[in-house]
């Protein structure tokens, strides 16, 4: 069988089998130590704490952590953190010079770039560990604490930062070390964590109830076209031919062969999901990890997952996102520049600034559509869980998770292919190569 034969393929690149089984090894770390309680706490005693989590906001909130946040556990801020650092950072090098001449300055801005993004991450997790110290404070009896007081509010807060820390060390050494991009590795496997739990609970709830099977059909059904939906968000494309001459004299192009740019429908991937909703987690940071039940005024708003202004806000900034991260990731400019050094144009378009109008102006008629469809998909758990489907198996409807399975599964399983068409083994596809959210290379005619 095909996958078989890929599998050893695979485990004859010395390579590969090490990248990945670091990974594998790294992620396993991370899941282990998603189950280690904060020093002090009684374990036994989580009960109140897992009920605030099984919806809204907060429900969320325990996905990305995978269940840390609801075990108490050393990880229990996750990577969120250094999300909103990251998301400020980028943001700056918008509007101040100094961070603008840093990501123009190479390898060496970039170092410069992630330590201040370090530091940042510190200042946002000394802010956030003392509100989910006290929302503990709230939600457990007391007979959970065997200490409190200000040592166990300090202690509990250096736990939680370097927690966080070695999260991020983790995601650092699984990029450089393993085989994808580590973040988004660590977000994937706590969401995957919490998948079979959710299932379950959907099955329970419908077997319970009459024609329950049927409705449990009918949501599978639903769930593939979203799932098939979301994967030709992550890879749609839009060709646009290039004319590459094989000789030129004086003016005149001789020969000639055609390739195609391809610009993505969704250049910026998951990022903007992930941007928007580390802000939408903010108002609820701010109140003390406050649930919908207990929330008041601005913190209620968005401590609603299924309200209006949640979704409108969160919709929005999708959009907003979108278009940021695809200007950032996608440079016309330096695209036209290039292909004029390389003697090559655009029909009918000339080269140059021209060029760079051109393509500017197809990558945002081509965003504006797939901004939108992403920003639907991430609304879709709301309308689920409006229609009666249980709160943790509605994120599977779209949202937040789905696009974050099926993007850093494209992406990962295409840094796998590219090692395998390196050794000149067949890739993981008869149909042709994957493409992930970083695209392929330009097809030739």
């Amino acid at each position: 069988m095909k996958l078989f034969e890929t599998i050893r393929n695979i485990w004859k690149i010395e390579e590969l089998k090490t990248r990945i089984i670091t990974t594998l090894g790294l992620l396993l770390i991370y899941r282990l130590g998603s189950f280690v309680v904060l020093p002090g706490i009684d374990p036994n005693q989580l009960a109140n704490l897992e009920n605030q989590t099984r919806q809204g906001v907060l429900g969320l909130l325990d996905m990305f952590s995978g269940g840390a946040f609801s075990n108490a556990s050393i990880l229990a801020l996750g990577i969120m953190p250094y999300i909103s650092a990251s998301i400020v950072v980028q943001l700056l090098g918008i509007a101040i010079p100094y961070f603008q001449r840093l990501q123009r300055e190479g390898e060496s801005g970039r170092r410069k770039i992630n330590q201040i993004t370090r530091y940042l991450t510190v200042g946002i997790l000394l802010f956030q560990a003392p509100s989910y110290i006290a929302n503990l404070y709230a939600q457990l009896p007391a007979s959970a604490f065997v200490a409190t007081g200000l040592g166990f509010t300090v202690t509990s807060t250096i736990i939680l930062t370097a927690g966080t820390m070695f999260v991020m060390w983790l995601g650092e050494r699984i990029t450089d070390k393993g085989i994808g991009n580590g973040i988004s590795l660590i977000i994937m496997i706590g969401i995957i964590a919490r998948l079979p739990f959710s299932l379950f609970a959907e099955l329970v709830s419908r077997l319970e109830e009459g024609g329950g099977l049927v409705m449990l059909l009918i949501e599978f059904v639903i769930l593939f076209f979203v799932f098939a939906g979301t994967i030709l968000l992550v890879q749609g494309t839009r060709r646009v031919p290039v004319q590459y001459a094989k000789r030129i004299v004086g003016n005149k192009q001789y020969g000639g062969v055609r390739q195609y740019i391809p610009l993505k429908v969704n250049a910026a991937g998951v990022m903007p999901i992930i941007f928007a909703q580390a802000i939408m987690f903010i108002p609820v940071t701010f109140a003390g990890f406050v649930d919908s039940e207990t929330a008041t005024g601005f913190a209620a708003i968005f401590a609603n997952f299924t309200g209006f202004w949640y979704n409108l806000t969160f919709a929005l900034l999708i959009i907003l996102f979108t278009y940021f991260y695809t200007a950032i990731t996608i440079n016309p400019t330096q695209m036209a520049d290039d292909m004029k050094r390389n003697g090559g144009f655009i029909p009918g378009i000339k080269p140059g600034k021209k060029t760079a109008e051109f393509l500017d102006s197809v990558m945002s008629k081509i965003t504006l559509p797939g901004s939108v469809f992403l920003a639907l998909v991430a609304i879709l758990p709301a309308f689920a869980m409006l229609a009666g489907v249980d709160n943790s198996f509605a994120q599977f409807y779209g949202g937040t998770s789905l696009l974050i399975l099926v993007g850093v599964v494209l992406d990962t399983l295409q840094q796998i292919e590219s090692h395998l068409l390196m050794r000149h083994y067949d890739g993981l596809l008869k149909s042709g190569r994957i493409k992930g959210r970083t695209g392929g290379g330009a097809a030739a005619y």
